[in-house]
């Protein structure tokens, strides 16, 4: 035991020094490009918040009107994609080398996903999203709240979170990761789209590339975490009578970011791992609480119910626009939903990629796209379902109280339950850990992204970009607050897109040239097939 301390204090020491000793932070075109690009933004939504609000509402209007069918399309296709991997011999190749073997365990590697994927929106909608759409039907318009709309609202819901949004996390990560640990590159977005660009492609492309992926991230992190302040205010507000507005937002997202700097000084493994298991464990009670406490009958039968519509209307939904009715449900909910996640898909492809080394495509595919939709099933059938049941048969308000204000609605469901105060306060830690495993992931990944080292970024870039992060958030909650946030989400998510598309052709191409043996059994077999036939 004392071997062992002295082996940990030595270590500390060495890790200390190396700090010390470490050559001063030189920061390139990519660092300034982009800190300079949000910075500007931020201080301009501080000082004329009014007219940020405004062009917030136009850029929002443009780009989900005119561009729905797009991102409708590249989100199924991305889905295609991955599940073709899975079941093709591609699936046995491993991120990493052939030898090497997972860094965590199954369950440490799931909660690190769901914990850094959309825990806060998650947590944010999860009560919210079906309460609007039980309201507002997505079919029958509104006001319905009858049984009908019911089970529509929880179907579309489990859809807006199920594989189509993991689906865009499992290309960013599955390009980033396979690149970085199998080709042994430096897991940037710039690099991997060489084997499609040219390894010797311009330099000024890859510089902008690395400046557009670190713009997107932020901002789409810029969103959740304003999600989530928002939603603690709320919080606050109704379960303890704190008073709500900008200056409680601020004093929200200043404590926050403190708390994710410190945390990002841990390390990686050391911080994620202890807060992803602690927002797993929040999470799950939260859950069983409700279904003691809640219809727990009715909470199941809901989710089997919800589940099989989702199967069921699976491409429907994912295809469906309005262009006959001329009305804007699908771009204020599924379009939105998509932008946002394929503006924060910089960040959590590289963690992801981080995180999952030394598992195979297969394993990778079925496990991002089948275990974090089924926890959030889990969730939404449980709060949302309960939410649902509440009004449904004792006339509550909970439906009303969310068309009102959205943040409001996860502590609307716990007011209707006992222990309020305690469950209230447990959903603000959760909201709470959730914002600060988020940040301290996406600090650490943009900060590689910065400058070319994706595997330790140094502690003093982190810290910086963790200041940036909290100054936009502030800006944009003050500018606006949830129309801002969406509309930076859906102005960042259209370019990167088509970056994400590029990435799809690029590992495919790298993949082709994969010398892998499940090829070389596939052509092998095929061959003797053929051979056997002319004979």
């Amino acid at each position: 035991m004392t071997e062992n301390n002295n082996n940990d204090k030595s270590n500390n020491k060495r890790v200390n020094e190396s700090e010390e000793t470490s050559p001063p932070l030189k920061l390139g075109v990519v660092f300034w490009g982009a800190a300079i690009i949000i910075l500007v933004v931020a201080i301009i939504a501080m000082i004329i918040p009014s007219q940020v609000q405004m062009a917030s509402e136009t850029v929002y209007s443009f780009i989900s009107d005119k561009f729905s069918w797009f991102f409708l399309l590249v989100v199924f296709g991305f889905g295609v994609f991955l599940l073709f991997l899975a079941i093709s011999p591609y699936g046995r190749i491993k991120l990493g080398e052939d030898d090497s073997e997972p860094e965590f365990s199954f369950w440490s590697w799931i909660g690190m996903l769901f914990s850094s994927g959309l825990g806060v929106g998650l947590v944010f909608y999860g009560v919210a999203e079906p309460m609007e759409h039980f309201v507002k039907s997505p079919f029958l318009g509104g006001p319905v709240e009858n049984a009908e709309a019911a089970r529509i609202a929880m179907g579309y819901t489990y859809f807006h979170w199920g594989i189509s949004q993991w689906s865009i996390f499992g290309v960013a990560g599955l390009t980033i990761g396979y690149f970085q640990y199998r080709k042994k590159r430096d897991g940037l977005v710039s690099t991997s789209l060489e084997p499609l660009l040219g390894f010797n492609y311009s330099t000024k492309a890859r510089k902008g590339l690395d400046i557009l992926a670190i713009i997107a991230t932020v901002t789409g992190m810029a969103t959740s975490v304003g999600l989530g302040i928002l939603q603690m205010d709320g919080g606050l507000n109704i379960a303890y009578g704190i008073p709500n507005g900008p200056m409680t937002q601020v004093i929200l997202t200043i404590l926050m970011t403190v708390l994710f700097i410190i945390s990002t000084t841990t390390g990686l493994k050391k911080g994620m791992k202890f807060l992803s298991t602690t927002n797993m464990v929040l999470a799950m009670f939260l859950t069983v609480f409700v279904m003691f406490f809640g219809p727990f009958t009715f909470i199941m039968e809901s989710i089997v119910v919800g589940m099989g519509d989702y199967i069921t209307n699976f491409v429907g939904y994912s295809l469906r626009l309005q262009p006959y009715s001329g009305q804007h449900w699908v771009q204020d909910w599924t379009v939105f939903y998509w932008a946002w996640v394929i503006a924060w898909s910089p960040f959590i492809g590289s963690f992801v990629a981080r995180v999952s080394r030394g598992r195979t495509i297969r394993e990778y595919v079925m496990g991002i796209l089948i275990v974090p939709p089924i926890l959030s099933f889990l969730w939404v059938g449980a709060l949302g379902g309960s939410a649902i049941y509440s009004d449904l048969f004792n006339n509550t308000n909970i439906g009303e109280i969310v068309l009102d204000d959205q943040t409001r609605a996860l502590f609307a469901l716990l007011n209707t339950m006992p222990f309020e105060l305690i469950t209230s306060a447990i959903a603000i830690l959760l909201i709470f850990l959730f914002l600060v495993t988020s940040a301290d992931s996406a600090t650490f990944i943009v900060s590689g992204m910065s400058i070319g080292n994706t595997e330790n970024p140094p502690i003093k870039l982190k810290v910086l970009w963790g200041v940036i992060l909290g100054v936009l958030t502030i800006a944009l909650i003050l500018a606006g607050g949830l129309t801002s946030l969406q509309a930076a989400s859906l102005l960042a998510g259209l370019p990167f897109a088509i970056v994400l598309i590029m990435m799809i052709f690029s590992v495919s191409r790298s993949l082709r040239r994969e010398p892998n043996r499940a090829l070389v059994r596939r052509r092998h077999s095929h061959n003797a097939k053929e051979e056997h036939k002319q004979f």
